[in-house]
């Protein structure tokens, strides 16, 4: 953080006149509530600390080690007597009085804002150390910052500080939160894409590797006349021949490898018949498995997207949900889950994961797709409890992102499973619903 903008920041910071609550919201992020409502939040992580504002910052946890127990007994409704920059250094010094029932004490609350040696100290009137968010010991710095020991003064900063100088130091306080927000959300962004896209890329080489339906077709042909030949010409083929040459029935000249392991002929010729039988069958499935890889590889570009597309972090946690499933249940891979608001949403990949779902949904569970266009179908999870609107629209919203790249206002229609009648495959006809508009734009 730079000196000038503390300056600037200690400017704001005197209008107020009352500490009314402070404790730590994260591992490294005290909240200083000024005047009641006035909230401000002091990142004091190494090297990357500074002072932001926002309109909440959730807490992770209650904080209840020795450093947060001092910190609420000495500065929870305290009076700020002088706020001060400690030596023309990065170091802003709150000095505040408590009164007790006995006398009034004197406590000052230090954020330094020195990099490497960042840090949160409680001292008394005597500049003794009462409690720190960080102990220093002399084997790490010349300036030890223990319980009980006088803490030093810091030397002067050998250098004049260039002057950065704010319009409006609470807008510049906003600022850096959205700052600090974007550069999350974008690292959070290229952490996930890069997840997508080996998950991408495997599938495409899967697509890639897939065998030809035309040239299976061959091989099923070819081993069963191979077969034939052998069984026709079992009674001139020596125990000991390695290879069989042979005309076949339309005088063409044919060679069959010999295998030594089959023990006979005619267990050769089977050989090659279930071979003939099998590549047949792959061949008369081969569509599907395309289908079905061409569908994933789709699904996986629109999740791409949508990562891309996401305008905070929490849209991104609500695409990568934690333990969604308490018990081991072996996952669909034609089936995405997701949680909006704690309700499980899932969706269908591909027709196979849309079937899916419609076969194993209850009947109060709610049924979402898009208006009068192919999509992904959407259920969400509902245990007979009313679902709010935000779920519902959180779900629609899923239900557009994964069905298109488009950026324009769609239709989805919603309704409890039990409304909606399977036709065949993934078909359905459904009468009772409502239409909810998302616009993606």
């Amino acid at each position: 953080m730079k000196l000038s903008h503390l300056k600037q920041i200690i400017i704001y910071l005197q209008k107020f006149k009352k500490i009314s609550a402070i404790y730590r919201v994260s591992d490294t992020i005290v909240k200083i509530a000024f005047d009641r409502d006035d909230e401000v939040y002091f990142e004091m992580q190494r090297s990357n600390s500074r002072i932001f504002k926002c309109a909440s910052y959730a807490r992770s946890k209650v904080y209840n080690a020795p450093f947060d127990v001092v910190l609420a007994k000495r500065f929870n409704r305290a009076n700020i007597l002088h706020v001060e920059l400690l030596g023309g250094d990065k170091i802003m010094r709150f000095k505040t009085s408590v009164a007790s029932a006995y006398k009034e004490e004197i406590t000052f609350l230090q954020f330094e804002f020195t990099g490497k040696y960042t840090n949160v100290i409680i001292l008394d009137e005597e500049n003794v150390v009462l409690e720190a968010l960080r102990h220093v010991d002399l084997f790490s710095s010349f300036r030890e910052v223990r319980v009980g020991q006088k803490l030093l003064d810091v030397p002067s900063a050998p250098f004049e500080a260039k002057e950065y100088p704010l319009d409006d130091v609470e807008q510049f306080l906003y600022d850096e939160y959205a700052k600090e927000e974007q550069e999350k959300l974008n690292s959070l962004k290229k952490q996930k894409i890069s997840f997508l896209n080996k998950k991408l890329q495997k599938l495409q080489k899967l697509y890639v590797q897939l065998d030809d339906e035309k040239e299976l077709e061959e091989e099923a042909v070819k081993y069963q006349h191979y077969g034939n030949l052998l069984l026709a010409n079992m009674h001139n083929i020596k125990p000991y021949q390695k290879v069989l040459h042979v005309d076949d029935y339309d005088g063409k000249s044919v060679c069959i490898e010999l295998h030594k392991e089959f023990s006979s002929v005619a267990l050769m010729a089977n050989s090659l018949f279930s071979r003939s039988k099998k590549a047949k069958q792959r061949a008369l499935h081969m569509h599907i498995e395309k289908s079905s890889l061409s569908s994933k590889i789709e699904h996986m570009k629109l999740f791409i997207h949508t990562v891309e597309d996401a305008k905070d972090i929490a849209k991104i946690q609500l695409l990568f949900p934690k333990n969604i499933q308490t018990k081991k249940v072996k996952q669909n891979d034609s089936i995405e889950t997701f949680l909006v608001e704690g309700y499980k949403v899932s969706l269908g990949k591909n027709e196979k994961g849309n079937v899916e779902l419609l076969k194993n949904a209850r009947a109060k569970d709610i049924w979402l797709h898009m208006k009068e266009r192919p999509s992904a179908h959407v259920i969400i999870t509902t245990d007979k409890q009313n679902v709010p609107m935000s779920v519902i629209e959180g779900a629609a919203r899923l239900c557009v992102d994964f069905t298109m790249f488009q950026k324009d206002r769609y239709l989805v229609d919603y309704t409890p499973r039990r409304e909606v009648t399977i036709q065949s495959g993934a078909n359905v006809l459904y009468n009772k619903y409502k239409t909810i508009e998302v616009d993606n734009r």
